[in-house]
């Protein structure tokens, strides 16, 4: 299956789409600066260079759908709809976070919104999303699930029984594959002898297709049209979004397995260099418009970085909630 074409855009759609991508942008390098001044602590995993993706299939997808991503889903949870007060909390890990501070940056979580993680663990979000595509199954819901992860999970063992599984049982679940090229430290081609992840899946007998992930027209194109399958009984689809992460793997990486000129390169292929460069040459957006959304995006974040800074660590007395069953009374 080939990824379905870049869609025509309104004005306001083309809005929708550059601001979204706008706020985590802005809101992910807020947080490398938090990290610096030791605000915001432990792992730290940012997405800068792939926000087309979490806004381009979260926006294909309802608010019944469930939600499974990797440790680096900030955008996605903004992308869903968690507001960036609390999402910003629980970075810090105060206990108005929406994980009420338990989770911090990987474990991102709210269940009111269907989002089950942030998962910390390289493919054991994949699994998760097959258990929740089929509940939905099983309980005759029109739902699906949505899996987010990296190239690196394809080498793991729950990639290959989640597909197989997904496959079998024809379960209502979608997998966005985010090839960022490079699993932490280790190039694509280093590690995998096939480096067309979506023939992985294609040798399940599963409808994949390969879509440039720096195109948000193109990713929500392509999730749209698996999405309708899904709904429509044709079993799980999977999209290989080929991307770049423009930051490191991690606050704590040197990057020294890539050349700096590979990444300017690839800076310049960005998804909103690439989206606001079109939008402007085809008239949809002014560079106003764009001035005004990422001021917009920028009083955000720091509306939600006051609002983090304000808000209360969980008491000492508290530390053991959740961590073992309450005995009834």
């Amino acid at each position: 299956m080939s990824a379905a074409p870049a869609a025509p855009t309104t004005r306001e759609h083309a809005l929708e789409l550059l601001g979204a991508m706008l706020r985590i942008r802005a809101f992910e390098d807020r947080c490398a600066q938090l990290y610096t001044e030791q605000k915001i602590r432990g792992f730290l995993h940012l997405y800068n260079g792939e926000e087309a993706i979490a806004v381009g299939v979260l926006g294909a997808l309802g608010p019944a759908d469930a939600i499974v991503a990797t440790y680096r889903e900030h955008g996605h949870a903004l992308a869903r709809g968690v507001p960036m007060g609390p999402l910003m909390a629980e970075m810090y890990g105060k206990r108005t976070g929406c994980s009420g501070g338990r989770g911090g940056s990987m474990h991102v979580f709210d269940v009111g919104r269907r989002l089950y993680g942030g998962n910390a663990i390289v493919g054991g979000g994949l699994p998760i999303a097959v258990g929740l595509a089929l509940a939905e199954q099983y309980a005759a819901r029109p739902g699906l699930a949505a899996c987010f992860f990296g190239e690196g999970a394809v080498a793991e063992g729950e990639f290959h029984e989640s597909l197989n599984l997904a496959a079998l049982w024809k379960l209502p679940v979608l997998f966005v594959c985010e090839n960022n090229r490079y699993a932490m430290g280790t190039a694509l081609e280093r590690s995998e002898a096939v480096t067309d992840i979506h023939a992985k899946a294609a040798a399940y007998g599963i409808r994949a297709a390969a879509v440039d992930g720096m195109d948000v027209l193109a990713v929500e194109a392509a999730a749209r049209a698996e999405v309708a399958a899904i709904r429509d009984g044709a079993g799980p689809g999977f999209l290989e979004c080929r991307t770049y992460r423009l930051r490191a793997h991690s606050m704590f990486d040197a990057q020294l397995y890539r050349d700096k000129a590979e990444v300017e390169a690839w800076r310049q292929r960005g998804p909103l260099i690439r989206f606001t460069t079109s939008c402007k040459a085809t008239g949809l957006i002014s560079e106003e418009d764009f001035q005004r959304l990422e001021r917009a995006a920028s009083e955000e974040v720091e509306a939600a970085v006051r609002f983090a800074e304000a808000s209360e660590w969980e008491p000492v007395a508290d530390l053991a909630r959740h961590v073992y069953a309450e005995r009834a009374p």
